[in-house]
């Protein structure tokens, strides 16, 4: 019996499996990626952060999604405090990097934009200029001390041409930022609110930092500067003269006694 050898047509056995495989592969990562889940980002904040900023409830993609953003004490720590509404961002890949825009419905009235490049000489982070309005008294998540001050109002942030970089594990700050802590109130005090005051971050060769009151029975001063990768800031605090009782509580918390004073220092 003749023996019969099955041959396959000259234009299957030409295809190249292997680019065809290899194609399909990258088309799977790609997919992949494009449609990687919110989830995925809000569990890598959250180790990236120590379980401290989490994205709860998070919908939608790692490039387009939403989610409370809640922050906390750490691991372990039953303390918790989330923004009102939901937070909403957009991923962009870049050349160098990736863009973002971030927008809280409390708080933000346009999207907050941000630039990460990617360097030989280390990484590089943007931010556009931009005014935003948050609640005080979502610190209170973070743990100690905030937990203890409770602190109420309204915190205005506006930026300027603010940028960090790192260099051989250096922060370089450029630009400029200013925190406005508006009728501050604390469960410490019976005072409410305390005073507004100022915290202003200049950017340089040696970025500084200055607080300053500029309302209220609370008193705040102090400047500091950052040395390396730490910052060194001195500062006091002060009751106007008959407030002391009020606020005697507080000026033993946020500093070491001296006299009438209380002294803040960091580094």
């Amino acid at each position: 019996m003749a023996r019969v050898r099955a041959r396959l047509p000259r234009q299957a056995r030409d295809v190249p499996w292997g680019w065809a495989a290899a194609g399909a592969a990258l088309g799977l990562v790609v997919a992949l990626l494009a449609f990687a889940p919110a989830r995925w980002l809000a569990g890598a904040l959250a180790q990236a952060s120590g379980d401290q900023v989490l994205l709860a409830d998070a919908r939608g993609t790692v490039w387009a999604g939403s989610a409370r953003l809640v922050l906390a004490g750490g691991r372990g720590s039953a303390d918790v405090a989330a923004l009102p509404g939901r937070v909403r961002w957009q991923l962009r890949p870049l050349w160098d990097g990736i863009a973002m825009q971030v927008q809280a419905e409390c708080c933000t009235p346009a999207p907050l934009v941000l630039r990460a490049h990617w360097r030989l000489a280390g990484p590089r982070l943007e931010v556009a200029d931009a005014v935003s309005q948050w609640p005080a008294d979502v610190l209170a998540g973070l743990g100690t001390p905030w937990n203890t001050l409770q602190l109420d109002g309204q915190i205005r942030l506006a930026t300027q041409g603010l940028s960090v970089e790192w260099a051989e594990g250096r922060p370089r700050v450029g630009g400029r930022a200013e925190l406005e802590a508006q009728r501050v109130a604390s469960r410490l005090s019976t005072l409410r609110p305390m005073g507004s005051y100022r915290i202003t971050l200049q950017g340089g060769a040696q970025a500084s930092l200055r607080l300053e009151t500029l309302e209220g029975s609370l008193q705040l001063s102090g400047s500091g500067q950052w040395v390396g990768a730490r910052l060194r800031f001195r500062g006091e605090a002060s009751a106007r003269p008959g407030r002391e009782a009020a606020l005697a509580n507080l000026l033993n918390i946020i500093g070491r006694r001296s006299g009438e004073r209380s002294l803040i220092t960091i580094g």
